[in-house]
């Protein structure tokens, strides 16, 4: 498919960008009374003006004839049913869905959002939290409840209590055990974002006010801050610390000892496939794939990995709380520029909770521009249908659901949404568990989600109306994706398969495949005169080329090569500051090469053999084939051009 699209880019040379015209809608030309405009063939002319190399194509009448020839060719793709085949559409829709994404987002808070992460990603956080447990769709009583707990526990904390100890004693969070609170160190993208924005507005050493996130209130505590030090790709060798002292000691035995044999010189590769005992990495020679800050559960780690400053270096054995390990730096790979990061920003942000907030700013664009009606009584019949049994996943559809067919809503007047297709919704919304309450209330939420969809999907439908270059895009893409199915079909496979037509067309045209002067040759080339020397005295002695290899190229050196076979005079192959007359000719010396030839033989000019020139043969036919076939499809379809507006189009275009 990437191919076919490239070469669709060659027909059409699409690109997205919009090109506003003054000229009125007028007929330029029909085909079988079908209407051509002049605002088409004006936009096309003027987008490919500057790709055109050819001055030829730039005058305007010899550019009516070229677009003229390329509608007559889309004309009887769709007159032989090409548009209905399964894969063109298929391709077509893939396209279409591909380009839309451009358009069906909110640009400016995606912008500002990836400027707000690469902001952030500067710089990492060490921070810790307590977590107030509480359930997304809690009722406002709970919700507040949970709430004043938080804000008790951070005036104990801001009156002088200590925060780890209020951590053991108030966090819900099961980890608080382990590590008292401590989360470590985070950048962008490693918390959730409402997190994420509250560690990164809090100040060092300060407690944040209570944050939701999905999981409850947390209260964040940031320990400290500093810049980001990037990813580091590592090899390491690793011991186990052991169960017992005495494993504990053969542990670190083995890693001093491992040591030494670095500092004698063995490769770090080899003793840690031999010793380590970390066998996710150890067949690679120890290598771990690169990681950064609070990617790892071994702070110990990372700071001894991100101490080492040249690649290569080797840190002295250390121990985590998982053993002993001697660490290689392999690379460091520092922040990249906010233009060489975006793309990958871009697509974090869209599988992060970020997203909500594009598809929120999104959605309230699309209420505003696309007025929803909804029809109240259909709205309470539906409610009325959906009972309690949604909760336990026991809720079905009502039977006769074609006996409801009511409309639910409307969508800017032209779009009709149904109850069933609501009621479907729901139905599939049921395998969620929600567990808010009352019905009505779930119902009320899925029913502003369900619109939300709605909306964006008319909006999808309709970008051909709303963005004229959008449109105009879709239009060449289609019409370029069915002329290659077409070219294929017509001209493609038929100069390729027509073996009897080829023959015949090789024939006519014989004098366009001519041989020049050849020569049958051996090329003996090398960067050493004195090899080439050699070889030139053993080619006087006529000795073969394998024994010219064999006494040359010794103890695993290559002085000699050879290239042997037909050349054409003036072939690249060939050394260029030589008389290939037969025999041997004089060395000469290219660049950091020296040549001798040796000739055997000398062929004439003549034509080559249809077998010979296949591949050009082909590209001719084919060639002349196109040409052939635009006065056939000339024949086949009635052309009318308005010459009036031809002319008035023409001098519109030239005083531009």
């Amino acid at each position: 498919m990437k191919l076919k699209q490239v070469l669709i880019g060659l027909f059409i040379a699409a690109n997205a960008v919009s090109f506003a015209q003054d000229n009125k809608k007028e007929v330029l030309f029909t085909i079988d009374e079908k209407p051509f405009y002049t605002e088409e063939f004006a936009r096309v002319y003027k987008k490919n003006l500057d790709l055109v190399k050819d001055d030829s194509q730039k005058d305007l009448n010899h550019y009516l004839d070229l677009f003229i020839g390329y509608k007559l060719k889309v004309e009887k793709a769709n007159k032989l049913g090409l548009q209905n085949n399964s894969a063109y559409q298929n391709e077509l829709k893939s396209y279409r869905a591909q380009l839309s994404k451009n358009y069906v987002t909110d640009t400016k808070v995606t912008k500002e959002l990836i400027e707000e992460a690469y902001k952030r990603s500067l710089k990492e956080i060490k921070a810790s939290h307590i977590l107030f447990t509480l359930d997304e769709n809690a009722e406002p009583a709970d919700t507040l409840k949970v709430y004043n707990q938080a804000m008790e526990v951070r005036k104990k904390i801001l009156g002088g209590e200590n925060f780890e100890t209020m951590a053991t004693q108030y966090s819900q969070d099961p980890s608080v055990k382990e590590n008292k609170g401590d989360l470590g160190w985070f950048s962008v993208f490693r918390m959730v974002y409402a997190f994420e924005s509250a560690a990164y507005k809090t100040k060092k050493g300060e407690v944040s006010l209570p944050v939701r996130t999905r999981f409850g209130y947390h209260l964040i505590k940031v320990n400290d801050i500093r810049d980001n030090r990037g990813q580091v790709t590592v090899a390491h060798i690793m011991t186990l610390n052991g169960q017992n002292e005495t494993e504990a000691a053969a542990a670190k035995s083995t890693i001093d000892d491992v040591y030494k044999k670095l500092k004698q010189g063995e490769a770090f590769e080899s003793l840690a496939q031999q010793f380590s005992q970390d066998k996710s990495s150890s067949g690679k020679g120890g290598q771990l794939q690169r990681f950064g800050s609070g990617e790892l559960s071994s702070e110990e780690f990372e700071n001894m990995a991100f101490s080492l400053k040249e690649k290569g270096q080797i840190s002295e054995p250390f121990q985590s709380q998982f053993g002993w390990h001697i660490i290689k730096l392999i690379d460091k790979h520092p922040i990249k520029p906010l233009e060489e990061t975006e793309m990958d920003f871009d697509a974090k942000i869209r599988k992060d909770d970020r997203s909500r907030l594009i598809n929120a700013s999104l959605n309230e664009k699309l209420r505003k521009k696309y007025p929803v009606k909804r029809e109240e009584k259909a709205y309470k019949k539906a409610l009325s249908l959906v009972t309690d049994k949604y909760y336990k996943q026991e809720w079905e559809l009502p039977s006769d659901m074609k006996g409801m067919n009511e409309k639910l809503f409307t969508i800017n007047k032209e779009k009709t949404v149904t109850v069933p297709a609501f009621l479907n919704y729901v139905y599939a919304q049921q395998k969620t568990n929600s567990t808010l309450k009352p019905i009505s209330k779930l119902v009320d939420k899925m029913y502003t989600k369900f619109v939300e969809e709605q909306l964006a999907n008319y909006y999808n439908d309709n970008l051909e109306k709303e963005f004229p270059d959008f449109a105009n895009v879709m239009d060449e893409y289609r019409d370029g994706l069915l002329l290659f199915d077409l070219m294929e079909k017509e001209i493609w496979t038929k100069a390729k398969t027509d073996t009897l037509g080829l023959r015949n067309f090789y024939e006519k045209n014989k004098a366009n495949y001519q041989w020049k002067d050849r020569v049958e040759a051996n090329v003996f080339s090398s960067t050493k005169e004195d090899a080439i020397k050699k070889a030139e005295k053993f080619l006087k002695k006529k000795k073969s080329i394998d024994f010219i290899k064999e006494h040359l190229n010794t103890n695993g050196s290559v002085s000699i090569m050879v290239k042997s076979g037909i050349f054409e005079i003036g072939d690249a192959a060939l050394p260029k500051h030589q008389n290939f007359n037969l025999g041997i000719t004089d060395i000469s010396h290219e660049g950091n090469y020296y040549f001798i030839t040796q000739v055997n033989k000398k062929l004439d000019k003549g034509p080559k053999k249809l077998e010979e020139t296949r591949g050009k043969a082909i590209n001719d036919y084919q060639q002349y084939l196109e040409a052939n076939w635009v006065d056939e499809l000339k024949k086949e379809f009635t052309v009318k051009v308005n010459q009036e507006v031809f002319t008035k189009i023409k001098s519109q275009l030239q005083t531009k």
